[in-house]
């Protein structure tokens, strides 16, 4: 099992302060760290931000409960990298099947954004989820500070590699390292990301590394 931060991690003050203030509002939500999901023999880790208030930080699963996750699940789903059907809800039974998703930061932010500092302190718990995923072939980071989390996670200069949906960088190890806008609410909603627009990329990874490379 990779590491996963404690329910009640102290690492990030302004994170921990918020989480509290949930927990007394929302006592019935997950409000803690968001653990990943999906096996742990995965090819492909989706990389995103952070959790929503209202969708990972009340589900306790990533991408689970709020917009994002209609695009990211529907994609996997047709790409074969998901079975069942999601609900928004962590009983609707949905599995993945060589991916696996984990955010940048783990606990849920003011306003949707963490800080630098946040990030790099978090940093150590994607350290520990990419070296404890054996079959990992390709890393696909949602959005410029997912990226900049995985490439601090590879001691790779953020220069190295820029930014740009679409693209692809070589990564140690000879993994690779894909980039897609976010699949939030606001960048679907401005069509910066489409349907169409997404679902390439998660397929020209899929050719890629089929499953029986």
């Amino acid at each position: 099992m990779t590491e996963q931060p404690p329910h009640d991690c102290p690492l990030c003050p302004r994170l921990v302060a918020y989480r509290d203030a949930n927990r007394a509002e929302h006592p019935d939500w997950f409000n803690g760290p968001v653990p990943s999901f999906g096996p742990q023999d995965a090819w492909l880790l989706v990389v995103g931000m952070a959790p929503g208030v209202r969708g990972a930080n009340r589900t306790g699963r990533p991408f689970t409960g709020d917009h994002a996750g209609i695009l990211l699940y529907e994609t996997l789903l047709k790409s074969g990298l998901a079975q069942g059907t999601y609900r928004a809800d962590p009983a609707d039974g949905l599995s993945l099947h060589g991916c696996r998703i984990a955010n940048a930061v783990r606990c849920v932010p003011p306003a949707n954004l963490p800080t630098p500092g946040e990030a790099a302190t978090c940093n150590r718990f994607l350290q520990a989820e990419l070296a404890g995923l054996p079959r990992l072939r390709a890393v696909l980071a949602l959005g410029v500070l997912a990226h900049a989390a995985v490439l601090r996670a590879f001691q790779v200069r953020l220069s190295a590699c820029k930014f740009a949906h679409g693209a692809h960088h070589a990564l140690p190890g000879g993994l690779v390292l894909a980039d897609s806008y976010h699949v939030s609410r606001y960048n679907t909603s401005t069509r910066r990301l489409t349907t169409e627009m997404f679902e390439s990329v998660v397929a020209g990874l899929a050719a890629t590394f089929p499953p029986s490379s």
